[in-house]
């Protein structure tokens, strides 16, 4: 059997002996990769604030002590002019995990991810249920379907030490006669509504929910179409800290 003799390839009047091995090639292309994936992280972790860094943290710590804090009814959101940077780090992490609870139920909710909202800002958590889903056409009488939003806002409340503002909203021409003379009463019956459903769990405390009525006078949009008058329709509750009261916990 004749030996396989090496191909030879001439430049320049020299000889070069072809090289068939590539993959050395393959391992240099993973290391460059993991070089650019290591300093873009590095660049994105310099950009994040540093009181973000530390409740990112501290969320995905398990048994640390402010993992277990953010928990703590008496510590997560209590306002205590005694902890600074420390109390903000657990607002920030008390309001992400709020959030996610209510993005959760809404999103494996047909009905619910249609006609509902969540968002945050730095004083607290809105959670925005549109009335269809809430109450009975025309009248202040909870669904059946209000059932599931009360007891996750019933949990929320026992878990962190919160306030709770219920802020009836309504139509133009959304209420039918009977007890409701107009939409004042009706936007405002359906917040005591929430409020009394919310109550019947007796380990919440009445003195840190309020309920106030806006009738039509502060639509999301603008009401050009039955779509966008439809997402007016709605009950919102934000959950906030308990010494904050200021114009965004009111409107």
């Amino acid at each position: 059997m004749s030996k396989k003799s090496t191909p030879i390839i001439r430049t320049g009047g020299r000889r070069h002996l072809q090289s068939h091995g590539g993959s050395w090639k393959v391992a240099y292309a993973d290391f460059v990769t993991a070089m650019m994936a290591f300093f873009l992280l590095m660049w994105i972790m310099n950009m994040v604030p540093k009181d973000v860094q530390k409740a990112l943290e501290s969320y995905f710590k398990a048994d640390t002590k402010l993992g277990s804090a953010a928990l703590n009814p008496n510590n997560a959101l209590s306002g205590s002019p005694n902890v600074k940077s420390q109390e903000l780090t657990e607002e920030q992490v008390a309001r992400y995990s709020i959030a996610m609870r209510f993005k959760k139920i809404i999103t494996e909710d047909p009905f619910l991810k249609q006609s509902s909202g969540v968002s945050s800002d730095d004083t607290g958590v809105l959670l925005r249920i549109n009335n269809d889903v809430l109450f009975k056409p025309g009248s202040a009488e909870l669904s059946e379907e209000s059932v599931k939003v009360i007891k996750e806002v019933q949990d929320v409340l026992k878990v962190f030490n919160l306030s709770l503002m219920v802020r009836g909203h309504a139509t133009e021409g959304e209420f039918r006669g009977g007890p409701f003379p107009s939409n004042w009463e009706l936007s405002g019956a359906r917040a005591g509504a929430v409020v009394r459903a919310i109550l019947e769990d007796k380990a919440i405390v009445p003195n840190r929910i309020r309920a106030v009525a806006y009738a039509d006078t502060l639509p999301l949009v603008p009401p050009l179409n039955p779509d966008s008058t439809a997402l007016n329709r709605r009950v919102e509750l934000y959950f906030h800290r308990p010494d904050v009261m200021n114009s965004r916990v009111v409107n």
